[in-house]
């Protein structure tokens, strides 16, 4: 079973970025926010995380300023079935310890599946 964890908001600011959207939200870091990525949550303890990423558009030339990641108990699983349904993987450059696949939707939205 796949959920909404996070809709990630892709920045040139991320500090900028953070001051906007709790105010806008009434959000909070979850922890002390990164220079190039932050995780904000509701204040009351209820609702969708936002995490803030520094996006650098200008060094790729095509990277997406917003995707959702999508938790799942059992990603691989997941993964095969979103497939079956029409998404493709994205080729990317993993790090060795990621617990996410990035993948787009039919119409080339991306979108992360991570071990939660």
């Amino acid at each position: 079973m796949l959920r909404v964890a996070s809709i990630v908001w892709g920045v040139e600011d991320v500090s900028r970025a953070v001051a906007f959207w709790c105010a806008a939200l009434n959000y909070k870091p979850r922890e002390k926010p990164d220079i190039d990525w932050a995780v904000l949550v509701p204040i009351s303890g209820e609702g969708v995380q936002v995490a803030i990423d520094k996006a650098d558009e200008r060094a790729t030339g095509h990277r997406p300023r917003h995707h959702l990641d999508l938790y799942a108990d059992d990603p691989a699983r997941e993964v095969d079935r979103l497939l079956k349904l029409g998404a493709t993987r994205v080729a990317r450059d993993y790090p060795p310890d990621a617990d996410f696949v990035v993948l787009a939707d039919p119409d080339g939205n991306r979108f992360c599946v991570v071990q939660k």
